[in-house]
């Protein structure tokens, strides 16, 4: 099943998600549905409350972005082929390395892309879909999809990063998206 992405502006974009256990109801096909939605939508990572679910769940499929780009441009990424995977119940052990600038996008923000400064590599520990512990480092492109969707289970969002003059500029295209004023070829549901 296809779940609706949340648009900007809905409160459980903002909430610090809950954990879960594996007696989660419906938790594998739950994933299922949210690998489902996140390719149908053309990302890279989605998170449960982008589907209106406040839990510490994120899948990643970083190997999508690896798979445009040419051979010799592929070895300009330390991360590259990428991973595909599923984040439970996570958490940032470190952060390494020098902070890049890289241009993100949003499902729950649409049409709207800019630079962000995120680390070079992470460290997390979560579990995986059968919940076996895991701590993992991840680099380059691969962190950033991670740290974007760590984020969203914690209640911030990419447009958090950028300066308040910047903020404010884009704030009338916020109030767009989170009004449904905005075309995107994916289902997306706005708050009341």
């Amino acid at each position: 099943m296809i779940f609706p992405i949340v648009a900007y502006g809905a409160a459980v974009l903002r909430k610090v998600s809950q954990e879960i256990t594996p007696a989660y109801p419906g938790l594998a096909t739950l994933i299922e549905d949210m690998w489902e939605t996140m390719y149908a939508s053309n990302g890279v990572g989605l998170a449960a409350p982008q589907i209106n679910k406040d839990i510490r769940l994120f899948v990643v499929d970083s190997t999508q972005i690896f798979s445009n780009l040419e051979d010799d441009e592929k070895g300009v990424y330390p991360d590259a082929p990428g991973i595909r995977s599923v984040f439970i119940n996570a958490k940032i052990e470190s952060l390494d390395g020098e902070e890049w600038a890289y241009n993100e996008g949003c499902l729950s923000i649409p049409k709207i892309r800019e630079d962000v400064y995120r680390a070079e590599s992470v460290t997390m520990r979560f579990q995986d879909e059968q919940f076996n512990e895991k701590t993992e480092t991840f680099h380059g492109i691969t962190a950033r999809v991670i740290l974007h969707e760590y984020d969203h289970i914690e209640g911030k969002l990419f447009i958090d990063y950028l300066k308040p003059l910047r903020k404010k500029m884009l704030q009338g295209k916020l109030n767009d998206i989170s009004k449904g004023k905005v075309s995107v070829d994916y289902k997306m549901i706005f708050p009341k």
